[in-house]
């Protein structure tokens, strides 16, 4: 599943942005004297306690008020020009002159208007009405904080909307380390200042740096690479030159690079994910940063034209479902779970838990699969060449609820167009929901959880289960993978690629017929029992 994942990397997912500049001139650079306080930390300081002998930013740091509205994700564009300049003249292809000011306007399609505030960019959002004085326009902002922070400093600006004022905005903070070199026996570092340009790089003497675990990180980063050139042997004391090789410091920056853009991802994915287990992120194999047309979602998505009817038309009025007659065996079969809320029905027999119509509380024990992953899991890069995996970082008990597998919904038409791309990329992520009929598929290509990143296994840890709660449709059940066994802290979680809901995993359930003829995509996943291919 997880052997060709789009790449991400540094500045994943972020927009470039033209910064807007203040209605007429900026002040000039100013002038930086010599400050004895040569020995302050380097990891929080105000730019007057920079040592003498380091260089400064070509601009001041003298700070004007951002002049513009930045209630994200909103972010106003406003022309560079003063309000004594005439108006430009119309060329040709060029949008219309505001009917006020005579400004050129500029506004893209649907999007907001505003009127332009005070001198001062507001703390919180503003309303937007009416047309602007000068032509701004709100317009989306895609790109992150660490940019926009980046941007105001450079054009010296404050906005307490993405935390940059006055007492901060000359602020430094080590981001990371970019090189090393050693002068006159005093060793050096290249740093990267968080929320600053890279122009604005300066070498530091270590004594000022006050950041062990950035020190740290920096080594690790250059043993791995060392390591990696002499495959496996020992690191000598001659790898310590008195400057870094070109190779080893740009690997080291796209580490960095790379850890900060895993970081930004782990926190996105927490943000958006509504179950009590977290998401950690780590990479410690290769370069390759977060995918970049992946989307998390808690529930499945309905692709155009499918309708999904998520509310129940009845529920149970049990006191105690585990000793009444409750949902199950309305629907005909066995309640799923034992008292340890631990599944104990065969595989291929449908769950059925209560739903919203029901009377039982959150308390209920059969509410297992709708109340989402408990467990801490860990998206990781794998060294066998898997691409990303999925391992717990917690002890999961045998017959245990794991996740849930969504993502979005399609035909089966659909599918089979998509299952022929897929196959020529070696990707496998479509999952047939043929649990009375072949209607429909879910495709956790671009939509999906955790689940998304599961590798296959010939010899898996967790089982498939068709589960209905408040949709009871029987074209569309939910997919549940619960444990096979005891999963020890730190170990990989798998499913069968080719393991259906009621079980069936014999090649027979495959169609290899010449009309639907595909690449096979080799398995790797190492099992005794391993069948060689995914499909």
């Amino acid at each position: 599943m997880a052997a060709a994942e789009a790449r991400g990397g540094e500045g994943w997912r972020e927009a470039p942005l033209t910064v807007p500049r203040a209605l007429g001139k900026l002040p000039r650079p100013g002038k930086r004297g010599r400050d004895p306080r040569a020995r302050q930390s380097a990891t929080r300081r105000h730019a007057a306690s920079r040592p003498a002998d380091t260089p400064a930013p070509t601009w001041a740091p003298r700070a004007a008020p951002c002049p513009w509205p930045l209630p994200l994700p909103l972010l106003a564009a406003r022309p560079d020009r003063s309000p004594q300049s005439p108006p430009a003249p119309r060329t040709r292809g060029a949008l219309p002159a505001h009917p006020a000011s005579g400004a050129p306007l500029s506004r893209p399609a649907e999007v907001q208007r505003t009127r332009w505030p005070g001198p001062r960019c507001p703390s919180g959002p503003r309303p937007l009405p009416a047309w602007p004085p000068c032509g701004a326009w709100c317009v989306p902002c895609l790109v992150s904080l660490d940019t926009l922070q980046e941007l105001c400093r450079k054009e010296k600006l404050t906005c307490k909307s993405i935390g940059i004022t006055k007492r901060n905005l000359n602020n430094y903070e080590v981001e990371y380390l970019c090189d090393y070199k050693v002068v006159k026996d005093m060793e050096y570092y290249l740093v990267k200042w968080k929320g600053w340009p890279d122009s604005t790089n300066t070498w530091e003497p270590l004594q000022n740096l006050k950041c062990p675990l950035l020190l740290q990180q920096f080594l690790n980063d250059k043993r791995n690479y060392l390591s990696q050139v002499k495959k496996g042997r020992a690191i000598t004391l001659k790898d310590n030159n008195k400057a870094l090789k070109p190779a080893i410091a740009e690997y080291i920056v796209k580490k960095a690079k790379q850890r900060i853009a895993l970081q930004r991802w782990q926190d996105e994915l927490n943000r958006k994910k509504n179950h009590k287990g977290m998401i950690f992120v780590e990479n410690t194999v290769d370069l390759e940063g977060p995918p970049s047309d992946f989307y998390y979602v808690n529930e499945y998505k309905p692709a155009p034209g499918i309708s999904l009817v998520n509310e129940a038309t009845f529920g149970c009025s049990c006191t105690d479902c585990f000793f009444e007659k409750c949902c199950p065996a309305e629907a005909g079969v066995l309640l799923a779970y034992n008292k340890n809320r631990q599944i104990k029905i065969p595989p291929g027999t449908p769950i059925y838990e209560c739903n919203s119509r029901c009377q039982c509380g959150p308390d209920c024990p059969n509410r297992i699969v709708q109340k989402g992953t408990q467990y801490s899991l860990c998206i990781f890069r794998t060294s066998n060449g898997c691409g990303w995996g999925v391992k717990t970082l917690v002890k999961i008990k045998r017959m245990s609820f794991v996740m849930e597998y969504v993502g979005e919904v399609i035909t089966s038409e659909e599918a089979e167009r998509r299952g022929q791309l897929y196959d020529n990329k070696g990707i496998t992520y479509l999952f047939d929901l043929d649990y009375e009929s072949d209607e429909f598929t879910v495709d956790a290509a671009r939509y999906g959880n955790v689940s998304h990143f599961v590798n296959h296994s010939c010899d898996p840890n967790l089982q498939v289960f068709n589960v209905f709660i408040d949709n009871l449709d029987t074209r569309l059940p939910r997919i549940a993978l619960f444990s096979t066994r005891t999963i020890n802290a730190g170990e990989e979680l798998t499913f069968d690629y080719q393991m259906k809901g009621s079980g069936d995993i014999s090649s027979d359930s495959i169609d290899h017929s010449p009309a639907k003829k595909r690449v096979r995509t080799v398995c790797k996943c190492g099992a005794v029992t391993c069948r060689g291919y995914l499909n």
